[in-house]
């Protein structure tokens, strides 16, 4: 019963509330270094554009974007993200329902639904904000954020946003919440561009730089606070794991 009370839309419509106000608090009490400084100066200048970060590691990217530019987020379309998406609402993002990883997984999951109106959100002048890495595969760039900027032209600008203070979970993604009163760096990586004819091995090259130019984009972020990236080696873990099983 109390799934469901939770699941209920006035449930997730007072979460979705206390959430964006406390994620207004977060943003509105932390000192934020940014790298570069003209960060937002040249999103605006190239909107746009399709921003990259790693799953966990998102609770903050709005704090990253520039005042008054149009953006739309990929929300999974389960029920346990309605809350999420009535978040982004409550932020001015504009939620798009779908999520990615294998073809028929990506059927399932209304992926291709959510290709099509990120393509038509990109023409329409609203830029994107997405995980690169496909659920339970964390810190691994799947092929969806390769395939959409091939497909519009636009750039992937790889960014990280961490906090100095902040919850971290023990989850698959390592998970963090960031708390107020706190510093914050916002690191974005030079951006990405995939040529509409760009070829297999170059799909997966751009894959790879995306990839490494998340990873550089955390390692900076984390540096300048200080602090550990949660996340950090979860990729090399998973491949130590699965040798050890073979």
């Amino acid at each position: 019963m109390l799934k469901r009370i939770g699941r209920s839309r006035a449930a997730q419509g007072a979460l979705a509330f206390f959430a964006a106000h406390y994620l207004r608090l977060v943003e509105r009490t932390t000192r934020f270094t940014i790298e570069p400084p003209d960060f937002r100066d040249r999103v605006i200048a190239n909107a746009p554009v399709i921003a990259a970060l790693w799953h966990g590691q998102h609770v903050g990217a709005h704090f990253a974007w520039p005042p008054g530019i149009k953006v739309a987020a990929l929300i999974s379309r389960n029920r346990d993200a309605e809350a999420n998406a009535l978040v982004l609402e409550r932020l001015g993002v504009i939620p798009i329902r779908g999520s990615g990883g294998r073809a028929e997984k990506m059927r399932k999951r209304g992926g291709f639904q959510a290709l099509r109106e990120m393509l038509r959100q990109l023409q329409a002048g609203v830029s994107l904000v997405l995980t690169a890495d496909v659920p339970k595969t964390a810190r691994v760039v799947g092929a969806g954020v390769i395939t959409l900027a091939k497909l519009s032209g636009r750039q992937i600008y790889p960014l990280a946003v961490a906090s100095a203070r902040r919850v971290d979970f023990n989850s698959w993604d390592r998970a963090s919440v960031p708390l107020p009163f706190s510093r914050g760096a916002i690191v974005v990586g030079e951006p990405i561009t995939v040529a509409a004819d760009a070829s297999d091995q170059d799909v997966e090259d751009a894959r790879q730089r995306v990839e490494r130019a998340l990873d550089a984009a955390h390692a900076r972020a984390y540096e300048i606070l200080g602090s550990q990236d949660p996340g950090a080696g979860l990729r090399e873990m998973r491949a130590a794991a699965a040798e050890r099983s073979t």
